[in-house]
């Protein structure tokens, strides 16, 4: 059996480091958004020069990426903590519960683009364990009717699957995960960024009715 080598103390300090320097962005993000990251302004918050963070993350997209794949990785966490075989209504719960936890995560994934920014394709499969999910949860809760403009949009998703990475769900299966994606995230992200504040109504009864109906 092999043994696990251990950490060098210049290992671990580099991790540590990395770590401090993602929390710092995470504030940064916070207050002045994805677009409004700076190195140069994280590195003098640590005590540190400009130069020498460079060698922690070589760029503002490096950094980018490993707060994304942390988020993304995160959420793929939260969905399979609902266990084997979990169904639209609890992974919609369990999504709605990462959102709230922490919006900035939320909206760097899913939020408005950061300019000038490209995700490596890494990012993208991660991403794609999560759909995979979905698109399992959404097989197993079996036949849709089809109405006229149901029977529409699953033909139209039959012949263009790509997003599904290859996932063998059905057409209606198809159409009720990207619902379910598209309509919860709509709900999430208007909650979310304050839109509901003032209106008097509670956006988590919005949100499980939309769930319900989704799920019915």
């Amino acid at each position: 059996m092999a043994v696990a080598r251990k950490e060098t103390p210049r290992e671990r300090y580099r991790a540590q480091l990395r770590a401090e320097i993602k929390e710092r962005a995470w504030e940064q993000i916070a207050t002045a958004g994805a677009p409004g990251l700076s190195l140069n302004a994280i590195a003098k918050q640590m005590g540190m020069s400009g130069p020498a963070l460079y060698r922690y993350f070589a760029g503002r997209d490096e950094l980018i990426t490993e707060l994304i794949r942390d988020a993304y990785r995160s959420l793929a966490d939260t969905v399979r903590a609902a266990g084997p075989g979990a169904d639209l209504s609890e992974l919609g719960r369990a999504l709605r519960g990462w959102a709230l936890d922490d919006p900035q995560r939320y909206f760097l994934v899913y939020g408005t683009p950061v300019p000038g920014y490209h995700a490596p394709d890494d990012v993208t499969e991660i991403a794609s364990q999560i759909m995979e999910i979905l698109l399992d949860a959404a097989q197993s809760t079996g036949p849709a009717a089809g109405a006229p403009d149901e029977e529409r949009l699953d033909a139209h998703l039959a012949e263009n699957r790509q997003w599904a990475a290859g996932h063998s769900a059905s057409p209606a299966a198809l159409r009720r995960a990207l619902l379910f994606w598209t309509r919860l995230h709509g709900i999430l992200s208007l909650e979310l960024a304050g839109h509901f504040t003032g209106m008097g109504l509670d956006p988590m009864e919005l949100y499980d009715s939309e769930l319900q109906h989704l799920t019915r």
